[in-house]
């Protein structure tokens, strides 16, 4: 459809050419009626066919669009939580918003037009070049100018200009969202400042590099249609040369140099893309690189389904870099027992827990649940067997039922409520208006942090699972909070395997056994 309507814009001043030509008493191959008819036509078919084409190229462009979203969500369900933990959230809803966006550009105003130009510019070099061999070859050549070298021409001028653009678009992305959750401590602190001076400093240089390449869009397109009106000269000069030579007819002047200058939108077109596919390869790269990462582990199916008969570590070693943050160490977690972790901030608690959800590889050593190595576990049947609370409690934005069935979504209004009741937070709720379909707002900024953590701990145990991680699940408790809910731990432990990780000594006096830890080991 666009070689088509491409076709019928060029042929329109042809076909008025042909009109002169007539005027001029000049023999022209078609009866005068055609011209005038042919335009009507061909004026009507280009509307039809530019619409159509426009709206076609949209659809597959978003199509592919929406199929590239989904591939990047897979692609950070699978990179979770491992690989996305301590990268910035605001540059990563840049890539997943604006970096996916701007592939429109690629796919509808990059890959069609290429095509287009292609086989539009070749058909009117042949229409061209059946007057005279060298006024096709300089068509051809016109086109070849426009449409291919001075692309590559305007993009190695660009350089790395649009990679800059996004990676700062990225990290501004970030620091907005790093401002806009900083508020109260910015307040606080009188830091309001400093931050608008970085915020300003950040958007200054982006300003400044959007100018630059503004400025380089505006020279590359006066440098377009300068390399028209020299091809354009040209074709004059060399049809003159041949009508005096007497090689063409004056219609071999008139309608070669009006074909030509009527034919180089396709190619124009083209010329633009220099500047413009620069930041949007850049955002190609930024989406194919979450794309093609490597998981730090991956879903495991097809084994034998397994039952929970505890859980160890034997001789484990794990680093985040170059240090070690375990160092062989040997752990066992029995059936039914409670085992309490106690140390120091940055010794290896949170880490143990992670290895035992497989969330990272160990380096050195084993981790097993019922005697068999979790990295050869399916994945939901390790998920299904392990109830896991963070320090800090994610709160989605949805009412407090919705958050708590994260754990179990086709649980029970009752057996919410239960939950609920074992984590103290249950007459809470009732005294909210709308009761377990109150909304917590985003990130669970309605309440406080010690709700939020009884929550977190609701949903461990609706999960009901035999084996129960808890990292710092009293942290933001005061001390008659903490009583109740360890002594209905205990009471709900019954027949568990709990891990009890803790900084203080309170909290896993409830334990059957208490391990202290210390620079990634036993101490």
């Amino acid at each position: 459809m666009g070689v088509f309507g491409f076709l019928c814009a060029g042929f329109i001043p042809i076909l008025g050419g042909y009109a002169v030509l007539y005027g001029l008493k000049i023999n022209i191959p078609f009866s005068i009626n055609f011209p005038w008819t042919a335009l009507i036509g061909i004026a009507l078919l280009r509307a039809v066919l530019k619409y159509a084409e426009q709206r076609t190229n949209h659809y597959i462009a978003f199509t592919l669009l929406a199929i590239i979203r989904d591939r990047v969500f897979q692609a950070l369900r699978r990179l979770c939580p491992a690989k996305l933990e301590g990268r910035d959230k605001g540059d990563l809803i840049s890539l997943i918003t604006s970096d996916v966006e701007l592939l429109e550009v690629f796919y509808a105003h990059t890959v069609s037009p290429v095509c287009i130009a292609f086989f539009v510019e070749l058909i009117m070099a042949v229409f061209i070049g059946s007057f005279h061999w060298s006024l096709g070859l300089l068509a051809l050549a016109a086109f070849v100018s426009v449409g291919v070298v001075l692309p590559v021409i305007i993009s190695r001028r660009s350089g790395t200009l649009g990679d800059e653009l996004r990676a700062e678009n990225g990290e501004l992305s970030a620091y907005m969202l790093e401002s806009i959750r900083g508020l109260d401590e910015t307040i606080q602190y009188g830091g309001g400042k400093t931050r608008l001076h970085g915020l300003t400093s950040k958007t200054d240089f982006l300003s400044e590099k959007n100018g630059r390449l503004n400025r380089l869009t505006g020279i590359n397109l006066a440098t377009a249609n300068t390399f028209i009106l020299f091809f354009d000269a040209a074709m004059l000069l060399l049809c003159a040369f041949l009508y005096t030579r007497g090689a063409v007819g004056f219609d071999g002047f008139l309608i070669p140099l009006t074909a030509l200058m009527s034919s180089f939108g396709p190619v124009t077109a083209l010329a633009g893309l220099g500047t413009t596919l620069q930041a949007t390869v850049a955002s190609g790269a930024r989406v194919l690189a979450v794309i093609d990462e490597t998981p730090e582990t991956q879903d495991i199916t097809g084994r034998t389904e397994i039952t929970f008969s505890g859980a160890a570590a034997d001789h484990v070693t794990f680093g985040y870099g170059k240090e070690p943050v375990l160092n062989d160490l040997t752990l066992s977690f029995p059936e039914g027992k409670i085992v309490g972790i106690v140390g120091k901030s940055g010794c290896g608690k949170s880490t143990l827990l992670k290895l035992l959800m497989r969330f990272w590889r160990v380096h050195k050593g084993e981790v097993s649940v019922s005697g068999r190595s979790v990295e050869s576990i399916n994945t939901k049947n390790l998920r299904d067997m392990e109830s896991y609370m963070t320090q800090e409690t994610h709160l989605f934005k949805d009412t407090i039922a919705g958050n708590l069935r994260v754990a179990r979504p086709d649980a029970t209004d009752d057996e919410i409520a239960q939950a609920c009741k074992k984590a103290s937070i249950h007459d809470f709720i009732m005294t909210l208006p709308r009761g377990y379909d109150t909304p917590v707002g985003e990130l669970g900024d309605t309440l406080s942090g010690g709700e939020r953590q009884r929550i977190g701990l609701a949903r461990a145990f609706l999960h009901d699972a035999p084996f129960v991680l808890l990292d710092e699940p009293t942290s933001n408790l005061d001390s008659l909070n903490e009583a109740v809910i360890l002594k209905s731990l205990k009471e709900e432990a019954k027949g568990k395997t709990v891990v009890l990780v803790s900084h203080r000594r309170s909290t896993v006096r409830i334990a059957d056994t208490i391990i202290e830890m210390e620079s990634g080991n036993v101490s």
